[in-house]
């Protein structure tokens, strides 16, 4: 299999993911529930996909240097690490995000949304950002 494949596709599930995110939030602010759910459901369903094609890529690949130096090389290390930190804290922040609206809990998953939806959206953007600095710059 050609694994040249998988960068742009995991920048586009991650961009995905991202613009599902923010349509989710548009709905949500309309009072549009059924929309807002879809597209939450949607976006987590594209987070998934990217999870597993990431891993199943570098389990395969391995990682790839960042090629670059100069100002732009801690630009990408700091943006890295915290893409890499918050992206394991999303997953199971998202869950139980999830988790509270299925239970009707909407208190609850409405506070737990105001700390998911801009760690989500940040790992989403920044997977792209992360893809353009170590593939197309």
């Amino acid at each position: 299999m050609d694994l040249s494949l998988f960068p742009p596709l995991n920048a586009g599930l991650n961009a995905t993911s991202g613009f599902l995110i923010v349509l989710g939030f548009i709905l949500i602010k309309q009072k549009a529930w059924t929309g807002h759910a879809l597209c939450m459901c949607l976006a987590l369903l594209v987070s998934g996909l990217f999870l597993v094609s990431y891993l199943y890529y570098h389990y395969h690949h391995g990682s790839t240097p960042f090629p670059h130096f100069g100002w732009i090389r801690p630009v990408y290390f700091t943006i890295l690490i915290s893409h890499t930190i918050l992206a394991v804290v999303v997953l199971p922040l998202a869950l139980v995000t999830l988790y509270q609206a299925l239970r009707s809990r909407f208190d609850r998953h409405v506070r737990l949304a105001k700390i998911t939806f801009p760690i989500w959206l940040y790992v989403s953007v920044t997977g792209v950002v992360i893809y353009w600095m170590l593939y197309r710059m």
